[in-house]
């Protein structure tokens, strides 16, 4: 594997896979901030098809009738609770507007992963000592 290369990371919608456990399939769920602000709507999972394991949110923020709308990468770890309704984050939404832009280019490049993990403050997944979140819900999640 190329040293910029990250494993292959897919969209959850790419593939004829789904997650294990029905409610933890949080596309089309409302995203808030650690105070409650509301940061956009998950379009998406980034799934680790090596690991089965989801890496990033895709969320999508702004716009109107689909036009303009903002996109980040937000990773797992930022998580800190979902209900059947939202997933909420340990972060701010200004944090999240100031984050790495997506670029769909960019989706399996590692210096791109690492700079989302480190503007979250977050070890990357490929990382010593990374531990990937401990949500019932995620791990072998596909």
């Amino acid at each position: 594997m190329a040293e910029n290369t990250a494993d292959a990371l897919v969209k959850l919608s790419d593939i004829s896979e789904t997650i294990a456990l029905k409610d933890a399939d949080v596309r089309g769920r409302h995203v808030r901030d650690k105070d409650g602000e509301d940061v956009g709507k998950v379009e998406d999972l980034l799934i680790d098809s090596a690991e089965d394991k989801v890496r990033f949110l895709l969320v999508a923020s702004g716009g109107f009738l689909g036009l303009g709308k903002e996109k980040s990468f937000i990773p797992v770890d930022a998580i800190t609770r979902i209900t059947d309704d939202e997933v909420r984050l340990d972060q701010t939404r200004d944090r999240v507007a100031g984050a790495p832009s997506y670029d769909p280019e960019l989706v399996d490049q590692r210096p791109f992963h690492e700079d989302v993990y480190g503007h979250y403050g977050y070890t990357p997944y490929w990382g010593a000592g990374y531990a990937y979140p401990g949500f019932p819900y995620y791990p072998g999640a596909l």
